[in-house]
């Protein structure tokens, strides 16, 4: 069943690329207005420019989800003119350079978990009550279990949002919010080249195809 998000409004966190923009454009081609957040501006109007060529809609905020302030701002200013969120995509992680475990960095593991873990924490903090008025509510996560050798920092930082989400998840069982932990196959992305070099990217799946395949259970009943 094709869902009809027609006067939805949804927060896509880490829309630049990746399942993130293809969360973005999926929503936006079945009626969801996309309010969508990254870093990289010229990456978001790209994504402006899909939405728009399929018809869709977008708002565009270039802004870093480690910044407390404008995140809290930002949904501010989604309340003050929409009254609500309806659903929340996050997409936005961070890997830092792959290192032995001995070789870490205090600089490479405060800045995965400043993106992967706190950031995360307080943006649930952030959206929840920004999506929590809707009549559906809906938070949406990806998870990936990689076999990568030297990739430690970012493999704590993983742990530890499955753990949250999924504590969420339990807290939420009750509740009008549904709270989903999607795993996509592997992709193409800018993350998983870096632990996979040379990687034979056609043998792995689409962002768009996997945003296709996910994101229609949850709106399921």
């Amino acid at each position: 069943m094709t869902p009809d998000l027609t006067g939805q409004i949804a927060l896509v966190t880490g829309a630049s690329r990746g399942i993130g923009a293809a969360s973005a454009e999926w929503l936006a081609a079945h009626g969801a207005h996309v309010v969508a957040v990254a870093r990289t501006t010229g990456a978001l109007e790209e994504l402006d420019d899909r939405i728009q060529t399929q018809g869709g809609s977008a708002t565009l905020a270039p802004m870093d989800v480690t910044d407390e302030g404008a995140m809290a701002h930002l949904c501010r200013s989604i309340f003050d003119r929409w009254g609500r969120a309806d659903i929340w995509v996050h997409s936005a992680f961070h890997a830092s350079a792959l290192t032995p475990a001995p070789h870490i960095t205090a600089k490479d593991l405060d800045k995965t978990i400043a993106t992967n873990i706190r950031a995360l924490a307080r943006l649930i903090a952030l959206v929840e009550p920004l999506i929590t008025p809707a009549p559906a509510p809906k938070a949406v996560f990806f998870d990936s279990d990689w076999d990568a050798k030297f990739a430690g920092p970012y493999a704590i930082s993983k742990a530890a949002p499955r753990a949250l989400i999924e504590c969420w998840q339990a807290e939420t069982e009750r509740a009008a919010l549904a709270v989903h932990l999607l795993h996509p196959k592997p992709m193409p992305t800018a993350i998983r080249a870096r632990f996979y070099p040379g990687e034979n990217k056609e043998a792995l799946a689409k962002p768009k195809d996997e945003a296709a395949r996910l994101l229609p259970r949850v709106f399921e009943a």
